[in-house]
């Protein structure tokens, strides 16, 4: 819907997806107002209190070539909250406490990460070479059929170790679902854009404030936020197939030229009823999918001195993957405090909040020894339910453009390029600023 003149916009969703849409439209000097459902922005990447301390509700990752993300938190002013590896290196520990790292080399993709793969304690020479097969097979590039990953990686003859120990630690995180419900095309675009593109690409990052802060900081170039107002109905002229207005659930009915609608799949579905009337696919068959955080806070036994702490934090690392363990990965947050993060952790969301602390503290025990002696003295439980969604691999997912000039869609599910992560995220909603504003 291109236009000379400066547009209203309503932005239905306040996650990433709709503050990346909003901060766009609002530097091109449109005016831009928020609607959110929560009284929390930053959608499926916020934080809220437990017990009067601010935690995410997941522990949320990127990668050194997420760079619309990187940009984006740039441009609000928060980049110095944001950590990043100087180079890739991830620590892999056994449940018995045994290590191994991987960690690249000043060298071009993909030999930065040669060296410290032919000394991967963790994994025998036989399963080393079939890894490197697997490897050079996906760096061909060559076309991939409807298939899932673990279909791939049997193609392409990977053992049980490689997957144990290689591929599913590392992937399962990385996409949120099993090898076995995993786009085959999803994850070789991962393993291509990460660890085969260039040297610098797989470095992991993290926020090191709250999520919700990068939200709010992003917000306040709106010229207006409604919190803890939902959207109830669309006010549609079929005549001239352009959306005139929308109407809250109390009622209130507001005017824009244009609208972009930043929902997960069900809460679009919600709003709009027939997806296809919008030009859509259907929205009820995509997936969700969980992910489980456990955060531990802790006493070092009889390690009370300073120096005693510090050499503590030595040998508990600021993040590192658990082999054959439901908790994949483990991150230092702070002094005496770690997540256990679960991925796709569908089997384990019946657990109690008791049970999965239990579970997460044995883990963390059995794998790090400095713990051995801790007390546990404070926990908490987060469950994303809808962490991520994954479409059937014959359904295609949307743009940003609809049947009505006027109404973008944004999310981190939309067709982006990349899989469901904070970086499709913001690369949908710079989509459907565009989409809104520029010519076909």
């Amino acid at each position: 819907m291109p236009s000379g003149r400066a547009l209203r916009v309503a932005i239905v969703g306040g996650g990433l997806a709709g503050l990346a849409a909003g901060y766009d439209l609002a530097e091109a000097g449109h005016e831009v107002e928020l609607f959110e459902r929560s009284r929390l922005l930053g959608g499926r990447a916020t934080s809220f209190e437990i017990d009067g301390v601010e935690v995410d509700n997941g522990q949320h990752v990127f990668l050194g070539c997420c760079s619309e993300f990187l940009r984006f938190v740039q441009r609000t002013g928060m980049g110095e909250h944001l950590h990043l590896q100087r180079r890739f290196e991830a620590l892999v520990i056994d449940r018995d406490g045994t290590t191994s790292m991987l960690r690249a080399a000043p060298l071009p993709a993909p030999w930065h990460l040669l060296g410290s793969f032919l000394r991967f304690g963790h994994l025998g020479m036989r399963s080393k070479i079939e890894i490197a097969r697997a490897l050079a097979a996906a760096s061909r590039n060559g076309r991939v059929s409807d298939e899932s990953f673990a279909q791939w990686l049997q193609r392409e003859q990977q053992g049980e170790e490689a997957v144990r120990v290689f591929w599913r630690p590392f992937f399962v995180p990385a996409l949120n679902v099993s090898l076995e419900e995993m786009d085959a095309r999803e994850a070789l675009f991962t393993l291509r854009t990460a660890f085969l593109s260039e040297a610098g690409a797989a470095r992991f990052g993290y926020a090191t404030v709250p999520l919700a802060k990068i939200s709010e900081a992003a917000a306040r170039r709106l010229a207006r936020v409604h919190r803890a107002t939902s959207v109830a109905s669309l006010e549609l002229d079929e005549s001239t197939r352009h959306v005139r207005a929308l109407t809250t659930t109390s009622g209130e009915r507001h005017e824009y030229d244009a609208f972009v609608l930043a929902l997960t799949p069900p809460q679009l579905l919600r709003l709009l009823g027939d997806p296809a009337r919008y030009a859509l696919p259907p929205l009820d068959a995509f997936t969700p999918h969980p992910i489980i955080d456990v955060h531990l806070r802790y006493a070092q036994g009889h390690e009370s001195t300073v120096a005693a702490r510090e050499r503590a934090k030595l040998v508990i690392p600021s993040f590192a993957a658990l082999v054959d363990s439901p908790v994949q990965w483990v991150f230092r947050k702070g002094e005496a405090y770690l997540c256990c993060s679960m991925s796709a952790a569908d089997e384990y969301l019946r657990r109690t909040t008791d049970e999965l602390i239990e579970l997460a503290w044995e883990e963390v025990r059995a794998a790090l020894p400095a713990l051995r002696d801790a007390t546990l003295e404070h926990s908490a439980v987060t469950r994303n339910v809808e962490a991520t969604f994954s479409a059937p691999a014959a359904l295609q997912r949307p743009g940003p453009r609809t049947a009505f000039a006027n109404v973008a869609v944004a999310g981190a599910w939309t067709a982006t390029g990349w899989p469901d992560t904070m970086e499709s995220a913001v690369r949908s909603g710079i989509a459907a600023a565009r989409s809104l504003t520029k010519e076909p």
